[in-house]
């Protein structure tokens, strides 16, 4: 913390700052799940949300076997019902070897806060397969260590912004190559910090660091 901070960078929080504000005081409504299909047919519609649904509930969870579980399932194969919009995205697939071809992909918007409530109900939430978890939203401070530019900083923000489980995200001071930010969780800070290190952009340094204020620290990843 005692790297002299680079010019530039107070002079980027404040505008980074100003430019996530309304993340820091919106949640985002909705996580997005893909599915292939063959047509836009209501039977394979109804199959594609399913399908979308798992891939979010997976995501989420970190835990691949999870859909094993018949409630995991059950709750599943309700997607409609959480759905708020979808619509279908038609690409080009070059195979090695083959000609060009057409495919048709659904994609899906659920309602974050209705997913949320069902990973909770459900005790995996970031936890794996058997453990509950603290699904208390709440407020914390990180403070994130290993930014060096502002690439870095850009970077960081973003990831924070963008995460599944956090609905604000307010940067609050930059000193030496560290940055102190303030979060607001869905679902509980170790819930965050469990997908942390699977999705490679942060590294968890300590869960629960010995400095009054600071939460957790984290370290920007290469």
């Amino acid at each position: 913390m005692r790297a002299i901070l680079p010019s530039r960078l107070p002079a980027l929080l404040l505008v980074l700052s100003s430019a996530f504000a309304s993340t820091a005081h919106s949640a985002p409504a909705t996580y997005t799940g893909e599915a292939p299909v063959t047509s836009q047919s209501e039977g394979e519609r109804a199959e594609a949300l399913k399908t979308a649904l798992a891939g979010v509930v997976t995501r989420l969870s970190g835990d691949p076997g999870l859909l094993a579980r018949s409630d995991v399932a059950q709750a599943v194969a309700t997607a409609s019902r959480d759905v708020l919009q979808y619509q279908y995205r038609r690409d080009v697939v070059n195979d090695p070897g083959a000609p060009p071809r057409a495919a048709l992909t659904l994609v899906a918007e659920f309602d974050s806060g209705a997913v949320d409530a069902m990973m909770a109900r459900l005790g995996v939430l970031g936890a794996g397969p058997t453990a509950a978890i603290d699904a208390t939203p709440g407020e914390s401070r990180l403070w994130i260590s290993g930014i060096r530019s502002a690439g870095d900083y850009a970077r960081v923000v973003g990831y924070l912004s963008r995460h599944a489980l956090l609905r604000g995200v307010q940067p609050q001071e930059a000193r030496g190559d560290g940055l102190l930010v303030q979060v607001r969780t869905s679902a509980g800070l170790h819930a965050f910090l469990e997908l942390v290190p699977g999705e490679g952009v942060l590294r968890v340094a300590s869960a629960s660091p010995p400095v009054d204020g600071i939460d957790a620290t984290l370290m920007l990843s290469p």
